[in-house]
């Protein structure tokens, strides 16, 4: 089973998580939501899996291109 990293393509702090470890995702489905320049952005999941990791929480403050999640697919 492939691990693939999830990461957000902006910087900002993170507002919600939706998911948790060992929970499913659908392609397609938020990750976790950050918020940036007063407006919210989804983080999306690119494939069907399981949450391995959860490698941030909430109100933590991420760059571009940092990884916030491992799913299993």
């Amino acid at each position: 089973m492939p691990e693939i990293k999830i990461v957000t393509e902006v910087a900002g702090r993170i507002c919600a998580t939706p998911v948790q470890v060992g929970g499913t995702v659908a392609d397609g489905d938020d990750v976790v939501v950050v918020e940036a320049m007063k407006m919210e952005i989804p983080v999306l999941s690119p494939a069907n899996g399981t949450i391995t990791s959860l490698l941030v929480k909430l109100d933590d403050v991420v760059a571009e291109g940092q990884a916030i999640a491992i799913v299993t697919s």
